[in-house]
Parts: C-alpha cells; structure tokens; sequence
C-alpha cells in the first residue's frame, strides 16, 4: 500500500510539474540556431544579388556582389588593400587597447571611492554629452594630423561605454555583499577580486562591445581626414574618381571586422560568464 501510495504521489508531482516545464519552453525564445548571427547580412547578400541579376539595380551607383569581389582581388593583388587593411587595424587596435583600460581604471577608481567618484564621473559625464567627432578640429590643433591624433580619438570614442556601464555595474553591485564581505574579514583586494569584479563583469562586457563598435565608427571617419593610408583613404579616394565598387569593398570590410569581432566579444562574455543564465543562453 505504502508503495502504491508514493508511486502516485510522484506520478501526481510529475504531472504538476510537466505544464511548468511546458510553459517555460513555450514562452522561451527556443533553442540558438547555428550560424544565427550570419542569416542575416547572408539573406541582404542574397537580395543585392538577385536584383543585380534582375537588372533592377543601376550598376553605376550599386555595383553587383561579384563585380565588387573582383574588385577586391585586384586590390588585394596589386598591394593597395592589404597594406590599407593593416594600417586600419592597427589604428583601430592601439586606441581601442588605450581606451578600454582607461575606461577600466576610471571605472574602477570612480565606483570604489567617493573621492574618485567626486573626481572622475562629473568630467567623464561632460566628456560623454561632447560629440567626440565634434573634438577632432581641437585634437588636431594639439597633436597635429598624425597617427597619435587618429589613435586619441579613437581612445575616447572607447573609454566612454567602457567606464559607463563598468561604473553602472559596480554601482549595481547589491550591499549586503558589501556587508557579507566585511562580515567575513575579507581584505580589500580579496573583496575585488571575490565581489567587484565578478559583479562589474555583465556591465563591463556591455561596454566593452560598444566599445569594439564605436571604434570602427569613428575610425571610417579619421580615415577620411588628411589619411594618406587606410581604409577609409581608400573609399576617400574612390568618392572622388567615382569608384562605387571601391567604397563598397570598404564598407563591407568595416562591417566584416565589427562583426567578427563583436561575435569575439560575445563568445568571451558567454565563457567568461558561463555561471549566468539568461534569456538568450
């Protein structure tokens, strides 16, 4: 009897608790499809494509996919892109290596101490309401049209998402942690490294991703400012002999590296932050 009573028991537990099981899946954005992130620009390619072929498109202003990728091999043969393409990298790589520590180190010293906050978050927050295109007139008064001009910006374009939802997250971070942490004696690099960090990680990848972006924004931009080389001095260059097919090989190349390496970021946020369950995980 006493058997029959709990195999019941857990049949009846079971059949409460399959509608709950149910009910997540239904109301869950379902399962990560493979490749997801690339069904998108595939399904634009494939419509360029087609109304290329079609005849819909005038050729002169919005080439077809292949006249563009021949295009890109007579470029990357003569020497022009792959020497354009690295100058672009390593722009983009030395101010975005700049700005994210800057932005890590505000972050860090504004939301552990009054005094830093006092002293970091009122000009970091002036410096955000400033376009940052808006400084490169002055910038180039101080640092002149060089590559340390160029390497700046990108530096501020950077560090302002970095240290604003690094600094967002540190001051998110719940107090009775604090408390938990003053209670067990931690020292005060033991409570970073145990607390902080961890709690600032979410934030930090946000900005973090934001930041990869905006360095390619603003790098099409100062590319296209008394460049001699880069990407963005190619596209230059082609506005004025009315090359389309040039500036698209450009364009596609800045989309490329922002989607590779926003995905960069994603795919170390979800390793990095595999402990958190979210709606998209």
């Amino acid at each position: 009897m006493t058997a029959v009573t709990t195999t019941a028991a857990a049949a009846a537990t079971t059949a409460a608790e399959r509608p709950q099981v149910r009910r997540r899946r239904r109301l869950s954005p379902g399962r990560r499809l493979p490749a997801a992130r690339l069904v998108g620009p595939l399904l634009v390619l494939a419509l360029w494509a087609a109304a290329s072929a079609a005849g819909t498109l005038d050729t002169g202003a919005i080439p077809a996919p292949w006249t563009v990728v021949r295009t890109a091999g007579h470029l990357w043969t003569d020497g022009t892109l792959p020497t354009d393409v690295l100058t672009s990298l390593r722009r983009a790589g030395y101010g975005f290596a700049i700005g994210l520590v800057a932005g890590v180190l505000l972050a860090l010293a504004s939301g552990l101490s009054r005094t830093g906050e006092a002293l970091i978050d009122g000009t970091v927050q002036l410096n955000r309401a400033i376009p940052t295109l808006g400084l490169i007139p002055l910038f180039i008064l101080w640092l002149g049209i060089g590559e340390t001009f160029k390497v700046a910006i990108i530096a501020i374009v950077v560090y302002i998402p970095v240290y604003l939802n690094t600094h967002a997250a540190l001051s998110g971070i719940d107090s009775r942690y604090v408390e938990l942490a003053e209670v067990q004696g931690l020292t005060r690099l033991a409570f970073v490294r145990q607390v902080v960090i961890p709690g600032a990680l979410p934030g930090f990848f946000v900005g973090l991703r934001l930041g990869v972006t905006g360095s390619w924004l603003g790098l099409v931009v100062l590319e296209q400012i008394n460049a001699t080389s880069g990407l963005g001095y190619l596209m230059f260059q082609a506005q004025n002999y009315g090359q389309s097919d040039v500036i698209l090989v450009g364009l596609l190349i800045y989309g490329v590296f922002g989607l590779v390496s926003d995905s960069a970021v994603r795919l170390i946020e979800r390793r990095v932050l595999s402990w958190r369950r979210t709606l998209s995980n």
